[in-house]
């Protein structure tokens, strides 16, 4: 479904991403973990097309993306959980479900989907009528992994959704990519909770200034001694 090919990315006059390849086939989930700045966060802003390849390509669905706009990287059907969440405070829990479906015209799909996200998300159906603005930390996660999932997208990219969350509420979250994954969406993955997301990942590839240094099977990774030692502290 997605194919990273010799990716070479940054911003300006950082270059981040060095020779990155990388695969998500249709129905996996998959994950790219590594420390703080090693450029797992340019990998998904560039699939997303807020950056663009200095080289290399990205294709989707057997079509380069490289240099497509943001607006046209979510009509083909990507989505992009971002780190900073991007909600809006000052609208409630379901306008801004609404807001995430603002491309999709059929009503029934809408309301389908909107369902479907107060199944996986159980809290955000009671506090459907809240404000944005007055959700706590894991709310405010689910909230945004719900609104992305509003355009039903084939490829969901999540940045950090644990970062900063209680362990009630990331083991929630997880529990709800899960179930995501289950129900046939293809998922990439950023995360540093390196032995939770090996547990539940088919593969997963390892990031380390810029440049991709391991892959395999979550369970590969999981006894592999340089994730142990540098991720799991074994």
């Amino acid at each position: 479904m997605l194919e990273l090919t010799n990716l070479e990315s940054g911003y300006e006059l950082l270059q981040v991403l060095w020779g990155v390849s990388l695969r998500v086939d249709e129905g996996e989930f998959v994950a790219l973990l590594g420390p703080n700045g090693a450029g797992k966060t340019t990998t998904l802003r560039t699939i997303a097309g807020f950056l663009s390849p200095i080289r290399g390509d990205v294709t989707f669905q057997g079509r380069s993306i490289g240099d497509a706009a943001p607006s046209a990287v979510s009509r083909m059907g990507i989505g992009f959980v971002s780190e900073t969440l991007n909600l809006f405070p000052a609208m409630t829990v379901h306008e801004n479900l609404l807001v995430g479906a603002y491309a999709v015209k059929d009503k029934r799909q809408i309301a389908a989907t909107r369902d479907l996200v107060f199944e996986l998300f159980p809290r955000l159906h009671e506090r459907r009528d809240q404000l944005a603005g007055t959700l706590s930390g894991g709310e405010r996660k689910m909230l945004a992994i719900g609104r992305g999932l509003m355009p039903s997208p084939s490829l969901l990219l999540v940045d950090e959704p644990s970062l900063g969350l209680a362990p009630m509420a990331t083991l929630a979250t997880f529990a709800a990519l899960k179930a995501l994954r289950e129900r046939g969406v293809t998922i990439l993955l950023v995360e540093q909770n390196v032995n939770t997301t090996l547990h539940l990942v088919d593969r997963a590839y390892v990031l380390e200034q810029g440049r991709i240094v391991l892959e395999g099977t979550g369970t590969e990774l999981l006894g592999n001694s340089h994730v142990q030692e540098a991720y799991l502290g074994i």
